[in-house]
């Protein structure tokens, strides 16, 4: 079964965000887009990838009114401990998320059970905490955080102007396309 236009379920976490520790709840993310970001452990390879990439974006993701979170199932005191380790993930502006029983590894339906580890899903969340977007990858393929912004975008656009749809490669300010019977087998 999709996620898709299904409701975040709820759920109350521990975050490391910014030097200090705070809960994230299924009820703060409302009013506001986000991207649950997925990935399997702290201290790995690809991961820490990922992550610098989505902090070297996350400024763009903030002028859009999104906010990332990034998950694992590790505790909030070894983010901290990761990001007091390592200059990339130190740099990280976003909340990270801990899931260290797996409960939001398990809703979002990206749970290895075998490992309790989680894999690289991404989650475009409405500001009604309706799951617009989601890609999950296998562990060992890393992902671009400029196409999931594009993404957030298109979700964006989409739901601005519900006559419209984004097609293929699609970019903000590019034509999009107003579906009906004329256009089939038009394109």
């Amino acid at each position: 079964m999709s996620l898709i236009n299904t409701q975040v379920k709820e759920f109350a976490v521990q975050a490391y965000h910014n030097g200090e520790f705070k809960e994230v709840t299924s009820e703060s993310i409302k009013g506001k887009w986000s991207v649950f970001f997925f990935y399997p452990a702290d201290f790995t390879f690809v991961c820490p990838t990922e992550l610098g990439d989505l902090a070297d974006n996350y400024a763009k993701f903030q002028e859009m009114g999104c906010e990332v979170y990034s998950v694992s199932t590790d505790t909030h005191f070894v983010h901290k401990a990761w990001a007091d380790a390592s200059e990339t993930i130190g740099k990280i502006k976003y909340p990270m998320l801990a899931d260290p029983t797996g409960t939001l590894t398990r809703n979002f339906e990206v749970m290895i059970e075998e490992e309790g580890l989680a894999l690289r899903g991404s989650f475009v969340v409405n500001p009604e905490g309706v799951i617009k977007a989601y890609e999950i990858h296998d562990n060992g393929i890393g992902r671009n955080a400029e196409e999931l912004l594009r993404k957030v975008q298109a979700a964006q656009f989409v739901a601005e102007h519900g006559d419209q749809v984004c097609p293929a490669k699609w970019q903000p300010g590019a034509e999009t396309l107003t579906p009906s019977l004329d256009l089939v087998g038009k394109l």
